[in-house]
């Protein structure tokens, strides 16, 4: 494992601009903006809707996961099917503001997940086909699973049984059973899959189809499509997330610029909300109250009141927003 580090003068790691402590700010609920080109993440209060500090996240910052105090952040080069030594997932404790782990992660790792009990962490490497999958405490890697071709989206089940890996060009999910540590399955969805969320309760997922302009609900038992939710022509939808109440799903439609509102029982949209230029990522407070939207292309956040269905604040973080995670540093997303 590599020594704890401090921020400071590290080449090439993770590290805090002059701001605030890490930590928590108060109680509130904070959130994590990756942003790719800028090579940083901003940290935003929640209640006051305002960076209050700037991660130097290094080369492509993109997928985030969270679990206790520690942020993981997905890092990689240009250079696609080789690893490089930028290739990388960084472990920062928000508790202590040092480096915890820098983890090598094969290829082009692009999102990242946690397991529920903080143990294991799984990586989808883009450029290579493949899922990897770490110990957090020894930093060594557990297995090296084939997956579809090109794959984004990963998510586990909240009871950390499965793992799902979305695939872009092979229009694919890869289901992994984390304790055996075995690709079990795969199931078709629609093309150009780019995101997969679990419900809170586990039995169902969400998987968002870029140029298929749709939303699948998962039967996660039969690990299969149950429900395909068509989106407003021209959405390209990337990311989604479920109510805290499980009753309400929103997708980021990257090229509608928009936010899609569907009432899961009913499997029909309810609302569309426009927010910034590119939505990408997308998270929502704990309280179900509010909800973020990472903007590529205008590189900010939109802040959207659910209630009222329309955005209450814009927030400047950096070029490329890409991913976004909220969570109380103590907590749990």
């Amino acid at each position: 494992m590599t020594p704890w580090l401090p921020l400071v003068g590290v080449a090439a790691a993770l590290a805090f601009s002059q701001a605030p402590a890490p930590g928590r700010v108060g109680a509130t609920a904070l959130a994590y903006v990756s942003n790719e080109r800028a090579g940083t993440v901003s940290v935003i209060d929640t209640a006051a809707d305002r960076v209050v500090r700037t991660l130097q996240a290094g080369s492509r910052p993109r997928g985030l996961a969270f679990h206790g105090t520690t942020l993981f952040v997905t890092l990689s080069d240009a250079q696609a099917n080789q690893t490089g030594d930028d290739d990388r997932i960084a472990a920062i404790d928000l508790a202590t503001g040092r480096v915890r782990q820098r983890y090598e992660a094969g290829s082009g790792p692009e999102r990242v997940v946690v397991s529920p009990d903080g143990t294991r962490v799984y990586a989808a490497n883009e450029d290579a086909g493949t899922l990897t999958v770490l110990d957090v405490a020894s930093g060594k890697v557990l297995a090296t699973l084939v997956v579809g071709i090109e794959p984004e989206g990963v998510a586990i089940s909240p009871d950390g049984q499965w793992v799902y890996v979305s695939a872009e060009t092979s229009h694919t999910v890869s289901v992994v059973d984390a304790r055996a540590l075995q690709v079990v399955t795969h199931f078709l969805v629609d093309p150009r899959p780019r995101y997969v969320a679990f419900a809170a309760d586990g039995a169902r997922a969400f998987v968002t189809a870029e140029i298929g302009g749709s939303v699948a609900i998962i039967d996660v038992p039969a690990h299969r499509v149950g429900v395909t939710i068509e989106l407003p022509r021209g959405a390209h939808p990337v990311g989604v997330a479920s109510s805290p109440d499980g009753r309400h799903l929103y997708v980021a439609n990257g090229h509608g610029h928009s936010v899609s509102v569907i009432d899961i029982a009913a499997a029909r949209i309810t609302a569309t909300i426009p927010v910034g230029q590119r939505p990408w990522g997308i998270a929502i407070t704990p309280d179900g109250r509010k909800l973020y939207t990472a903007n590529g292309q205008s590189g900010d956040v939109s802040v959207v009141d659910i209630a009222v269905g329309k955005v209450v604040a814009t927030v400047a973080t950096g070029a490329g927003a890409w991913d976004v995670l909220i969570a109380t540093p103590g907590g749990e997303p």
